[in-house]
């Protein structure tokens, strides 16, 4: 999978294969139960979450999300996979979290500047902190980047081990 040139910060792909939903699903149930203890699967229903677990367990540690559909025009004879590399969850809500705290702070500076302006006080301590913001999104951004590359060996351990229960 190609992931070093890609903008995106949560890695998708989309796969095709030759059996029914229900067969797919009892691949990943097999596979389960031989697991080793490194990886950690949770499967419920359509939907299986895949990571790193034990002692390899990072914070950057990603996790796969697999969604289990029958593909269009198939006659249920088909499964169409949707996978999704991503941090966890508590991760990602963290790092949207700060995002919008760092947004909201901009924008309600730049309307303290734009008030200060039109009240003809000093706008210095308003664009400092408007700047200081704009720094902290340069920062969540790079920080996201880089817990993306640290990801990419782990990333491609769960790809190799999603390959070789579906085939």
């Amino acid at each position: 999978m190609e992931t070093e040139n890609t903008i995106n910060l949560r890695l998708r792909f989309y796969k095709d294969i030759d059996e029914t939903v229900e067969g797919v699903r009892q691949k990943f149930i097999d596979y389960k139960s031989q697991i080793s203890p490194d990886y950690v699967m949770k499967i419920r229903r359509n939907h299986i979450q895949f990571t790193i677990g034990g002692l390899k367990q990072r914070y950057w540690s990603p996790y796969l999300t697999i969604e289990l559909e029958e593909k269009e025009g198939s006659n249920g004879q088909a499964t169409h996979l949707r996978g999704l590399f991503g941090p966890a969850q508590t991760m990602w809500t963290f790092f949207i979290f700060m995002h919008f705290m760092v947004a909201g702070v901009f924008i309600v500076f730049m309307m303290f500047a734009i008030s200060d302006y039109m009240l003809k006080k000093s706008i210095t301590s308003d664009f400092i902190v408007i700047g200081l913001m704009f720094f902290c999104w340069i920062l969540l951004y790079i920080l996201g980047r880089q817990t993306r590359e640290n990801g990419y060996g782990q990333m491609n351990e769960l790809e190799q081990e999603f390959l070789k229960i579906i085939q």
